[in-house]
């Protein structure tokens, strides 16, 4: 029997029992459109939860510090004090692995990074004061001068530092209160600090106590634009003005070679391979670390979610797959005398297994058609139906609203049609191997 004429006689038998095929292929239905909406609702949700990652948080930057407990090579020697809260003792010693000058040609060298940018901070009590108002920020000397390599964009001003300069996130005026405020006073809004000058004062002691104050008059330059980050708090210097408030501190000159950096960023050209440019820093002795991590704890949250809401779909294809057996093998008792003439005037029971396997797999392939429309439809409203709800809670709550909520790729329709077929020839297997064995004879006299 060819292969036309096979279509042709499954196409005539379905279309014989047009009211029995329906019924059936709603199982089929009901459980195709249950995968596809299940299994959209679990992309959606991951879609939108690193769709908001990517907007909060720089995917290509790894955070490096140095690496203690380390006994590779560049790994110095220091003293660990003793505390409280177990550790090591006191006079112990800990092996360092320091961010030195080699410590940035090591990693810049590895494939795929792009920059690699030195940072430090202020070793020592340091605030800002401006007219009558003070603060405590977040100070950082970096050391890229344009600050826009860091993926950072201007709200106002430049981006490029300058020795004597800073640049500021949009939250920092915040931080400004009056110290002699008297109580009942209202607080004077937050300054306009772009373009003006501020007093930063470094506070240091003496062995006997005695306070030593240096006061450095610093231009705002340029103000960052939000990003929900470190940068909305954090006062931009060049990292020379940093170390040379530092060697004020410690009275001793710093040597990056030996003493090395407080800390690194390095940006990766493809956010794709901050995992592996992320583990190959760890592999040379440094800690590191980068919020590509969480979007990859994510992932893997949301793929064990979509396995969990389509098993629950599959479990309705199941129930279904329960009917069509039950539907070919009434059809064979139907039919086995049509089986029998089949065999009698030459049929083989491998053109008998295949007429009936087509039948069951041709229920399963109508009915995944239908689940594909019923499922895509459903998916579609329910998408409209929770962004219109979400949008207005965020609008309520402050925030930005979702994108999607339920999210149906190509593959999807594709393999639930593909499972509905599958599922629909395996239903037919039982009846269909006990159709191509019967023996002619007795099909013939079967009443």
């Amino acid at each position: 029997m060819s292969f036309l004429d096979l279509l042709s006689l499954i196409l005539e038998n379905l279309n014989q029992r047009k009211a029995r095929v329906a019924l059936t292929a709603i199982g089929v239905i009901i459980g195709t459109a249950a995968v596809i909406i299940l299994v959209s609702l679990a992309i959606g949700l991951q879609e939108s939860a690193t769709q908001s990652l990517y907007g909060i948080s720089d995917l290509a930057r790894i955070d490096v510090y140095p690496g203690y407990g380390q006994n590779g090579a560049g790994a110095v020697a220091v003293k660990v004090a003793g505390g409280g809260g177990g550790g090591s003792g006191p006079g112990s010693e800990g092996q360092v692995k320091l961010l030195t000058t080699q410590a940035l040609t090591d990693i810049a060298s590895i494939p795929g990074v792009d920059i690699v940018i030195p940072r430090d901070y202020i070793m020592g009590e340091a605030y800002f004061e401006y007219n009558r108002a003070q603060a405590y920020a977040n100070i950082i000397g970096s050391g890229e001068h344009d600050m826009s390599k860091m993926g950072l964009a201007a709200r106002q001003g430049q981006l490029q530092l300058e020795r004597g300069s800073a640049i500021i996130g949009v939250s920092v005026a915040q931080n400004f209160y009056n110290p002699n405020l008297r109580p009942g006073q209202t607080p004077p809004p937050p300054p306009d600090l772009f373009d003006q000058t501020v007093k930063l004062v470094l506070v240091k002691y003496t062995q006997d106590g005695q306070q030593i104050k240096k006061t450095i008059p610093i231009r705002v330059i340029g103000v960052v634009a939000e990003t929900r980050g470190e940068s909305d708090f954090s006062f931009y210097m060049t990292i020379e003005d940093i170390t040379a408030y530092n060697e004020w501190f410690s009275g001793k000159r710093i040597n990056r070679a030996k003493d090395g950096y407080a800390s690194l960023i390095v940006r990766v050209q493809d956010p794709k391979k901050v995992l592996e440019v992320n583990d190959q820093i760890v592999a040379l002795g440094y800690q590191a670390s980068t919020p590509q991590s969480f979007v990859q704890g994510i992932n893997s949250f949301f793929i064990i979610l979509q396995v969990i809401f389509g098993g629950v779909g599959a479990i309705s294809l199941l129930v279904a797959a329960i009917g069509i057996a039950n539907t070919m093998t009434m059809s064979i008792l139907e039919r086995t005398r049509e089986i029998g003439l089949m065999k009698a005037i030459g049929a083989t029971n491998r053109d008998v297994l295949s007429v009936f396997l087509g039948e069951a797999a041709g229920i399963g392939f109508l009915g995944g058609i239908g689940g594909i429309i019923l499922g895509w439809g459903a998916a579609q409203v329910l998408n409209l139906l929770a962004i219109s709800y979400l949008a207005s809670q965020a609008a309520q709550q402050g925030g930005a609203p979702p994108s999607t909520a339920a999210s149906t790729p190509a593959w999807l329709p594709i393999f639930a049609l593909v499972f509905a077929t599958l599922i629909g020839l395996l239903s037919g297997l039982y009846p269909a191997l006990r159709a191509a064995t019967l023996v002619p004879i007795n099909a013939l006299k079967y009443e």
